[in-house]
């Protein structure tokens, strides 16, 4: 999956905020396919089941009909092009969510292979946060770092600095 750049820190950070904002055990539902990340969470006690590789931006049933105690979504919602729709539909109440921000100095991914591994939105944090909020969730908790690269140049350089991965723990609103 990931040709012999397997995102470490990204994992690493990831798998901390999870515990910090929602230990487990819990069962999760984890949007998108079963993927290496599956596994470590399986490993720290959690309950996963993926969904199936359907189209959310049209089908979220998965998350309408799920029991999960928690919603877990890792760089998925800028991959669709409607991702209101399936963060509205979801039924739990908690979420935790990772998405890579926006950079000024990088194009937005686009893989030439693959038509399902291009990002549709870039965002910056307001845009998710304010996506979010729309939704009806409050975000509880949040978090951003680096993805620095091996190699040189202007934004490699850059890549020290700047935030490339946002992370929420978010609750849905109570609504009367």
């Amino acid at each position: 999956m990931y040709e012999g750049t397997f995102p470490h820190k990204r994992y690493q950070k990831t798998l901390e905020f999870l515990r910090k904002n929602f230990p487990a055990p819990a069962s999760v539902l984890d949007l998108g396919v079963r993927n290496p990340f599956t596994e470590f969470m399986e490993k720290e006690g959690y309950s996963v089941h993926n969904t199936s590789g359907e189209d959310l931006d049209i089908n979220t049933e998965a998350v309408k009909t799920s029991d999960a105690d928690i919603v877990t979504a890792f760089e998925i919602f800028e991959h669709l092009i409607a991702p209101f729709n399936v963060i509205k539909d979801i039924k739990a109440n908690k979420l935790v969510a990772s998405i890579p921000l926006k950079l000024w100095f990088s194009p937005a991914y686009r893989s030439k292979t693959d038509m399902w591994d291009r990002h549709f939105h870039e965002f910056e944090d307001w845009q998710f946060d304010w996506l979010l909020e729309k939704a009806g969730w409050k975000i509880m908790a949040r978090e951003k770092w680096t993805h620095p690269i091996k190699k040189i140049g202007f934004r490699p350089l850059l890549r020290f600095f700047t935030p490339r991965y946002y992370i929420i723990y978010a609750e849905r609103v109570k609504t009367s």
